[in-house]
């Protein structure tokens, strides 16, 4: 299960070289499998440090209404690195320049520190909007010594897309969602796994194998030579953490600063199969985190004084739903997808919870205005999806026997029926991938051998289980982790707590870094609140790292 493209809590913007040695030399080559992709990325990293990218502005399809400021441009990268001569493609990348106003005090300059780039995860997320976060007042002090860059990983958006099936097809609702399914509905979702696969291998053809984490890391590095850095100052959220990670060990020389927020467990035995196994058991408590939280708001809500009694409110609705679509487009599937999005975000409590409570109450609206699918971002979701299921596949065997994954995950709901099976339909066609499966990098590195990296984790993150900080801290040498306690916001960055923030700011503005592991208290939870009319947010379908 993929994460959401990264909110931040602070606003309303959707988010999650070389010291000695030659600029584009490969640092760390030896944690990289395969000398030729090492080389084609010399090769590419070269060649992109030579042409630059001409940022202009920003077309309709990059950047729809882009502010004032905010440029666009293209990098250039292989298709596949042990072939750097061979077929190129295009990554969209969008940047504001550094403000170098000091927002504390409007007349002293601020001495820029070149190119931040950022990824917030997925796969399959875009950063093309990422630099409008620094009209936030948690960015503002970041925006103005550095650049802000964000991309478009490739396969997403306009760099060169990937497609699995008609995105007419995609938003399929209203949709059941049996948190212990039937032999004949698992039959039913073997089937359409199995034609997904073949959809994803049809529409993108030859080039499906090279949508991998290790290109992606691979990209970065031609990123980082195209914007003129000798060294990477890159923030990674969510999925972003994993393939930050590995350009950590590929490239530890190229580091200059990393930040590595709501960090995925990157052991090789892991990755994917049994990290998803994980999160859908991290779901299960974040889901009782919430009703406990409506439980105590029963006043407002009136869904129940326990998490049990708002347990069967939320079962008594997904009856309901399953009898009758609300709106003829909100079924089981697209409620629990409403709800799955508060795992991410306790900031959605309040309107979540508004929502149940007004349809069983009598009143629809809320809930459809929240869950129903939206016709407009079809193209895009699909490719999201696209994009998530090609690298995730490629980059790690899976089990191909379904037998394997219905014993594992019919135990595991037994325990955490909230997300298990939705889960596993969602990664399903890796069981029937068409393409080879790589061997995961062995993320490691010793002490002094990369700069200090800075994790930050939320103890109670579902979409990110906070045992992935800690493994990932563990294999980082020297890395430090910063903790929000007791907190599960996916993706805790320039967000709500104040004490996270003061620890990404001296990093990346002083490059200070706890002495040793911080902890910080959580932030305040939101308080009960009653539906808001308006425009709904932009969703993500049912799951995304």
């Amino acid at each position: 299960m993929r994460a959401a493209a990264l909110y931040s809590a602070a606003g309303s913007l959707l988010l999650t070289a070389l010291a000695a040695a030659p600029a584009d030399g490969a640092g760390g080559a030896s944690a990289a499998p395969g000398a030729a992709e090492l080389r084609g990325t010399e090769v590419a990293a070269a060649r992109a440090r030579t042409a630059g990218i001409d940022f202009g502005p920003c077309s309709p399809a990059d950047a729809p209404e882009a502010p004032k400021g905010l440029r666009c441009g293209t990098v250039t990268v292989p298709l596949d690195y042990a072939h750097p001569d061979g077929r190129q493609i295009r990554l969209t990348v969008s940047r504001m320049p550094a403000t170098q106003k000091d927002p504390r005090n409007s007349k002293r300059k601020v001495p820029r520190q070149g190119a931040l780039v950022y990824n917030p995860g997925g796969p399959g997320a875009s950063g093309m909007y990422f630099p409008l976060v620094g009209t936030v007042p948690q960015w503002q002090r970041i925006a103005a010594a550095y650049d802000l860059v964000g991309y478009a990983p490739r396969g997403v958006g306009r760099s060169a897309p990937l497609s699995c099936e008609d995105p007419k097809r995609f938003l399929k609702a209203p949709t059941a969602a049996p948190a212990h399914p039937s032999e004949a509905y698992k039959r039913q979702r073997v089937a359409q796994a199995k034609a997904y696969a073949r959809g994803c291998a049809k529409r993108s053809g030859s080039r499906l194998r090279f949508y991998t984490s290790l290109n992606n890391a691979r990209d970065l590095d031609v990123l980082r030579a195209a914007l003129g850095e000798d060294r990477l100052t890159f923030v990674g959220a969510s999925y972003g953490t994993y393939f930050g990670s590995l350009y950590a060990a590929m490239f530890p020389t190229h580091v200059r600063r990393m930040v590595l927020d709501s960090a995925v467990d990157p052991d090789p035995a892991k990755i994917w199969y049994q990290d998803n196994l994980d999160q859908s058991a991290a779901f299960e408590e974040r889901w009782a985190d919430f009703r406990d939280w409506i439980a105590r708001h029963d006043d407002v809500y009136k869904l129940g004084n326990t998490a049990a009694k708002v347990q069967r409110s939320y079962d008594t609705a997904a009856g309901r739903l399953a009898r009758k679509a609300a709106g003829g487009k909100v079924g089981p599937g697209q409620l629990q997808n409403a709800f799955l999005t508060a795992g991410y975000y306790d900031d959605f409590w309040p309107s979540r919870a508004a929502a149940l409570s007004a349809y069983l109450h009598g009143d629809p609206g809320p809930l459809v205005r929240l869950a129903a699918p939206d016709a407009g971002t079809a193209a895009e979701a699909e490719n999201e999806n696209a994009v998530y299921t090609a690298v995730e596949c490629n980059d790690a065997p899976w089990p191909t026997d379904w037998k394997v994954w219905d014993r594992d995950n019919t135990r595991l709901a037994r325990v955490a029926p909230f997300e298990t099976w939705d889960n596993a339909w969602m990664n399903l066609p890796c069981a029937y991938w068409p393409e080879p499966r790589q061997q995961p990098l062995d993320v490691r590195t010793g002490p002094g051998e990369l700069p200090p990296v800075l994790i930050l984790a939320a103890e109670r993150d579902a979409a990110a289980p906070y045992p992935g900080a800690l493994e990932m801290n563990r294999r980082l040498g020297g890395s430090v982790l910063v903790t929000e306690r007791d907190a599960g916001t996916h993706g805790i960055a320039g967000g709500p707590n104040r004490c996270v923030n003061g620890h990404f700011e001296a990093y990346l503005l002083e490059g200070r870094i706890p002495g040793r592991h911080a902890a910080c208290a959580p932030h305040r939870l939101p308080p009960a609140a009653g539906p808001k009319k308006g425009p709904r947010r932009g969703l993500p379908a049912a799951g995304r790292r």
